[in-house]
């Protein structure tokens, strides 16, 4: 858990990460201490990768942000307005780096515990949650995303299946209507619409 809270007395070492997605190019800073610090994850692509972007508009919230991926393609591919949140200082910091370095406009990066700061609503929430927080965490994360989507709006998220994918559909399914837009390598894209 302490690469996702604690991670001041690690040596920083930022270095530039390249990504092409969804027909882009993107430059990402990452550094020790965040999650995929190499660069752009399987998980993450994929979910980028299989999001409908025709359903996604309006206010996105990238919960639990890293160094930005989902908000910065997503700013930039739909130029739409994004909020990313993190508790990883660090993280937030490189968000910032990124917003530069992809000249992203409308967009902000800010400290949140889950949904602690967020006082708006979204059309859609897009997480990688972070399974090492642990399971109370995670679904803090996506149970309660309900309370910040606007009428019709949408969560998606990606979890492997060895973390757990298959009892969180079970879970997911009492409070949102639940449909798995892709399953690659064990990685499960699920989205979540409140009925």
């Amino acid at each position: 858990m302490g690469q996702y809270f604690e991670n001041s007395k690690l040596p920083s070492k930022i270095i530039k990460t390249k990504a092409h997605v969804l027909g882009n190019d993107f430059i990402f800073c990452t550094d020790n201490g965040v999650f995929s610090k190499d660069g752009l994850d399987f998980g993450s692509r994929l979910l980028l990768e299989s999001i409908p972007l025709e359903e996604v508009g309006g206010k996105v919230l990238d919960m639990g942000c890293g160094y930005g991926v989902f908000g910065i393609v997503l700013n930039k591919i739909l130029s739409c307005e994004v909020d990313m949140v993190d508790v990883n200082l660090r993280a937030l910091h490189l968000c910032d780096l990124n917003i530069k370095e992809n000249k992203c406009t409308n967009i902000m990066a800010f400290e949140s515990n889950c949904y602690e700061k967020i006082n708006s609503k979204y059309s859609c929430i897009v997480t990688n949650p972070p399974i090492r927080a642990g399971k109370r965490v995670v679904y803090e994360i996506v149970m309660n995303a309900k309370n910040y989507l606007e009428k019709d709006g949408k969560l998606f998220l990606v979890i492997r299946k060895e973390q757990g994918a298959k009892s969180l559909l079970v879970d997911l399914k009492k409070i949102y209507n639940v449909e798995i837009l892709n399953k690659k390598k064990g990685f499960f894209i699920i989205k979540c619409s409140v009925s």
